[in-house]
């Protein structure tokens, strides 16, 4: 027998669940099928919310030759194949060009994507790719101009309860069962929005060995953890979510939110990311968002990196969540971060201006006859262990690269520096 998943398939938008901004009554697909007009696109989404299926159903509402590669199994040789056949058979239906589907387009080598940009500049074929990646990290640039990209979205709570009843009341080997449903909790949550998962889990629930016929089949959110025992979460170390969730991570620290941080953190954990991504994340958190507001965090940071190197996981979900809080939870500062930037911004402006001679080494006789160190004075033989004098280049010398912000401690550094240098650096 069929999987539930394949049994179930829609052959019509109006048996398709989902993605309502696409083929709803004002979507662009739907359109694109009522005017019988079609151009190349992308299908980028989450896994089971329908790419493949949308595919298809363009393909028949619109009676076109359809032919289909997955990037996994097929090469440069099995994509020029297609073309040639849709050039063969281009004109014998009367009805346009041929669709090619390829899914998980982003798997495709550049040399592969390169070999369909003619078919597609030229009309022989009307591509439609299928990928759970970002098309624009993954597809390359000629191809994707020659692409529109509709982004598919999880399956809400309601689309998934319609697939449910949809599935006990249509299909016909389920109306034989005898299924209660008395609770759908656990059942959304392990499907996370992926309608093939939710059919997948259906089929595990309801399928029976030696019991009596008409055995009641009762669903319930303990029948569902007992058959699946966790969920595994998507997150795919290599692929978008994987840096959708590092940028919550660090964006809820930046944001002084800890409990968000955690909820990121307890994501990563779950998935199975490598801790020592997220400690190295740490470490770069506390250097650009906290900085000089707290010294602190940059040691907190490292001391994470270095306990969770060392002890591993489980347990070093502990210094991570320790590491998490103390830096979600300090005040915040990026002067460093910018100072840098701004620094390095006026290197690319000005170039290579020559070091003060004053601040110059002078190794050898010549070097000191030519002026090298002449005039430097040595800070700590002066009060404060300080004296003022130049240390910029010639015409940077009132240059700011660094500007205190307001936490309390960059306050008392700013202070300090201004009774030192006053408003003028250039001062002596």
């Amino acid at each position: 027998m069929l999987p539930l998943a394949e049994r179930l398939r829609p052959h019509s938008l109006e048996e398709y669940i989902g993605q309502e901004h696409l083929v709803g009554k004002d979507g662009i697909l739907r359109q694109m099928i009522e005017r019988r007009t079609l151009s190349s696109f992308i299908l980028w989404g989450p896994p089971g919310v329908g790419k493949t299926t949308l595919a298809r159903i363009v393909a028949r509402c619109l009676e076109r030759p359809f032919y289909t590669l997955s990037a996994v199994t097929s090469g440069v040789k099995e994509v020029r194949e297609v073309i040639e056949k849709a050039k063969r058979n281009s004109g014998l239906f009367g009805s346009g060009n041929a669709i090619l589907f390829i899914d998980e387009i982003h798997r495709f080598s550049k040399s592969q994507q390169d070999s369909l940009l003619g078919a597609v500049e030229d009309g022989t074929i009307t591509l439609i790719g299928a990928t759970t990646e970002n098309p624009s990290f993954e597809v390359i640039s000629p191809l994707l101009s020659r692409c529109q990209v509709y982004v598919l979205k999880s399956l809400t709570k309601e689309d998934l309860l319609t697939l449910l009843h949809r599935a006990l009341t249509e299909d016909e080997y389920l109306k034989t069962k005898n299924i209660q449903v008395q609770e759908t909790d656990d059942l959304l949550r392990f499907s996370g929005g992926d309608a093939r998962k939710l059919l997948n889990i259906i089929d595990l629930l309801t399928a029976t060995g030696d019991e009596p016929d008409n055995e009641p089949i009762v669903i319930t959110n303990q029948l569902v953890r007992n058959c699946l025992q966790e969920n595994p979460l998507a997150y795919d170390k290599d692929g978008e979510l994987h840096y959708d969730i590092i940028s919550a991570f660090i964006k809820s620290i930046r944001g002084s939110d800890p409990d968000a941080a955690v909820y990121w953190l307890a994501r990563m954990i779950a998935a199975g990311e490598d801790p020592k991504f997220i400690a190295r994340r740490l470490v770069i958190s506390a250097s650009e968002d906290i900085g000089l507001a707290n010294p602190n965090a940059l040691l907190i940071a490292n001391a994470c990196f270095d306990a969770v190197s060392k002890i591993g996981m489980p347990e070093g979900r502990i210094p991570l969540a320790t590491a998490t809080v103390y830096l979600a939870t300090s005040q915040k500062s990026n002067s460093a971060y910018l100072a840098i930037d701004n620094a390095l911004a006026e290197v690319r402006k000005s170039g290579n201006l020559p070091v003060p001679l004053n601040l110059r080494n002078a190794p050898t006789a010549l070097m000191e006859e030519l002026g090298y160190g002449k005039d430097y004075m040595y800070s700590h033989n002066y009060p404060n262990h300080f004296v003022r004098q130049q240390f910029l280049p010639d015409g940077l010398q009132n240059t700011h690269f660094w500007q205190a912000q307001g936490s309390p401690a960059e306050k008392k550094i700013a202070d300090w520096m201004q009774h030192l240098w006053g408003d003028n650096k250039s001062e002596k």
